[in-house]
Parts: C-alpha cells; structure tokens; sequence
C-alpha cells in the first residue's frame, strides 16, 4: 500500500544519526496468523523491524529527490501467508504500488531468496525461491533484490561455518537470472510508472519566496501560516532557503494559498492599479486592502472625480473597488487614489455630477446661475448656493434666468408679511437706555 503526504508529515528521528528525517518509509507488518501462530500482537517484533528496513533499503535508490517529487512515501506490505521469503515478495509488490501510485521511480525493484543445502561429503545443492521448510532445515537464507542494471540490497544468514567463494559466484547468478524472470512478469503487469499521480494522491506545488520575506509569511508566532491553513484547507511548508510547498487535494484551494503567500511577498509598485477591497472608512478617507495583509488609505480627493464630504457617500466596507498606487512613503504606507484610475479609464461621470477640472487642489465646477441674474453669460453674480449637489431648479420665463426652489431659512420680517404684497415696514428701533 503506498500514501504520498506532504513535508510535513516526514518521519521525525531522535537518534545518534545526523539524519534528522526520513521522508521514504517501509512498513512490513508479519502477524501470527499468516505462519498459522498465535501470539500477542502488539509492538513491532525484531523480525518485522528488519524485514522491513531490508524491503525499505533496496527500493530507495530508486526512489525520486526530493526537488523532483516533494512527497513523503510510506510503504505498508501486510503479509497475510507467508510460505517463503515474505521480505523479497514486499519488495516487488511495493515496486508495484509505486508505479501504480504514480511515483516516478527509476527503475522497478524484483528480490529474490536463495538457499543452500550441504551434505557432509561436501556436495551442495543451491535453492532458488525458498519456500517455508527449505529455510527452516537449509543452511543458508541468501535475499538479493535489485533491477536489471544491478543489486540495490543483500543479506545473508548460514547456519555453517563458511561459504566457497564459488558457492556464493553461482548463488549470484541463480539470483540474477531469477530476477530478471520476475521484472519481466511485474512488467506484463505495469510496464512503467503512471504519468499522472492518483486522483487521491494530493497536489505539491512548489513556489520560491525572497528569505527576508519567510517572517511576513509565518507571521508572530505562527498566525499568519495557521491562517493559511485554515482557510484553504492546504499543507504549508517553509524551507530556510525560501522554499514553500504547498499541498492539497483541491486545484482551487492550493491556488488560493499560492495567491495568498505572492501577495504577502509581493512589493507594491507605484503606478500599478489594483482592485483590492475596502476595509475600514474613517473621516479623510477609506483603507483599501489591495493584497492580503496589505491595505492602502485613498483620501477624500482621491475618492472621486467630484467633492466628497464623506467617505460613505461613494463607496462602503466591502466593497470592491479598483485603485493606482500614487505614493508609498519612507515608512512604507501606500497612498491610493481611485480618482486617477477613472480619470485614466474615461469613465462616463454619474448623471447630475459635476465635472471635476484636473488637479488635485481647488477643482473649477461648472457655475450655476443664481435667482437674479441671467447667470454666468449675463451679468449676475455667478455665485454658486450652499451644498454639495447641483440645486433643484425650474426655469422661469423672461431673462432665461432661474428659481432656486430650495427651502431657506425663516426670516423675522416674515411675519409681517400680509396674504399678498410685499413686507411691511420694519419695527421701529427701541430707545437706548444709556448707561447707568
């Protein structure tokens, strides 16, 4: 059984070793029952251990780097009967599930367990593919495992005191020629590795970050990475050399956590135009987020091509609005102005809205005539009423002037304004006093 996993979940090893971590595993699990036994089952016996490591150490040269397949590999063979070398059957049945897995190994591994039989005249009988009693009265317990190119493991046990030299030339070749008869079988059965990984398997991507930018990534004790997580749903991994790893079994999710770490890395080029989203309103302005973990203030000026009194008159928390870059200061603020995007885009301006003069400072606005004169063609004051918006108006006949039909303030002569006609005179002025 194979299980591809990511960095992370790499064997862990507290030893005497300079290796701190393994990331290709071989398990092999000998229960009582498959030799017709009954005992405890618990903890891994020494037979397993070594079976397993053996298994373990003849595939491994043909295992993949790391740089080119970032897979942790675990390797389970459950021996359910065991009649012969169960070590050598986990080694070809674990080439198979690496193939079948999609793992691009080098080349499949076959093994081989060979025997010996001693007489006391001195002739010899050498056994190939051993079964049960042959290893249990043999004098000689011989595994080879390896490719057609050559042997990747050995281990030998004798009962005798020695072996000839010609012994062990022709137990080799026996081997050899029985190896080769069990990869052309493996091959009949899978010719080579699969091109794609199982649809299982999860997807490792691999993304290279600037070292002084592995702290924005992981954040103060972890937060931002456990944040990533949480969110996509991904396995994130951060190598010293600015290596991150990501993995998943979703196409959309390891995208959104790769569009997550580049926008926490990226620099913010002034002149670029974002589409971020707003955050937070405050009084001169909006914060826009325009990457993750990184937001911007565009100032009332730089709302809109028209005045803007309040932020919330043009945009609100949420929404998403497209902003250019105008400054990024000493202390690494970013300035943003929607307006230079839509005075460079040509947007239509909204209907009523007056048109906005170029430049930042006191903008011109088109002059609206006031009651009283003819407006700004003929002779009246063209000053423009109170507000922000254009006024309410109604054209009157004579003069193409106009009504400001706006409500205005009360005034205290109005009360002595009779049902028609013009105000009565004011009230008389009241004495003075004088000074007491």
């Amino acid at each position: 059984i194979a299980t591809l996993g990511s960095q992370r979940e790499e064997q862990r090893l507290d030893g005497l070793d300079p290796e701190e971590s393994k990331r290709f595993l071989h398990h092999y699990n000998f229960p009582p029952f498959s030799v017709g036994e009954t005992r405890r089952v618990g903890i891994p016996s020494r037979r397993e251990v070594g079976h397993g490591l053996l298994a373990e150490r003849a595939l491994e040269p043909v295992v993949p780097k790391e740089e080119d397949f970032p897979y942790t590999i675990r390797l389970v063979s459950e021996v359910l009967s065991s009649n012969g070398s169960t070590s050598m059957a986990s080694v070809c049945g674990s080439s198979l599930a690496l193939m079948d897995a999609g793992v691009p190994i080098k080349a499949p591994v076959a093994g081989i367990a060979m025997g010996l039989v001693m007489g006391e005249d001195g002739r010899c009988a050498i056994l190939t593919d051993i079964a049960g009693l042959e290893d249990a009265l043999g004098d000689m317990d011989f595994k080879v495992a390896g490719t057609t190119e050559g042997v990747t493991a050995l281990q030998m046990d004798i009962k005798v005191k020695g072996i000839t030299v010609e012994i062990l030339e022709k137990a080799l070749a026996q081997a050899h020629d029985a190896r080769l008869e069990i990869l052309d079988r493996m091959r009949e059965t899978i010719p080579a590795s699969r091109p794609e990984l199982s649809r299982y398997a999860p997807r490792m991507y691999r993304i290279q970050i600037p070292q002084e930018k592995i702290g924005q990534v992981i954040g103060p004790g972890g937060r931002v990475i456990r944040s990533i997580i949480e969110e996509t749903k991904c396995s994130v991994d951060v190598e010293d050399d600015g290596t991150v790893l990501i993995g998943s079994s979703s196409e959309e999710m390891a995208q959104r956590a790769i569009q997550i770490i580049e926008g926490l890395t990226k620099e913010v080029t002034v002149g670029e135009i974002y589409t971020g989203k707003v955050t937070r309103l405050t009084s001169f302005g909006a914060f826009v987020e325009i990457l993750p973990g990184k937001d911007g203030l565009v100032r009332l000026g730089d709302l809109a091509e028209y005045r803007v009194a309040r932020p919330d008159d043009v945009v609100r928390v949420g929404d998403e609005v497209m902003v250019m870059v105008i400054e990024v200061d000493q202390m690494g603020r970013i300035n943003l102005s929607r307006r230079a995007v839509l005075e460079g885009a040509q947007e239509p301006r909204p209907e009523g809205r007056p048109e906005a003069a170029a430049g930042r400072g006191g903008r011109e606005r088109e002059r609206v005539p006031m009651r009283g004169g003819p407006g700004p063609s003929g002779g009246g004051s063209g000053r423009r009423p109170r507000g922000n918006g254009p006024p309410q108006q109604r054209r009157q006949g004579g003069g193409g002037g106009f009504r400001d039909r706006r409500p205005r303030e009360r005034r205290p002569w109005d009360d002595r304004r009779g049902p028609s006609g013009p105000p009565g005179p004011p009230p008389p002025p009241r004495p003075s006093q004088g000074r007491r």
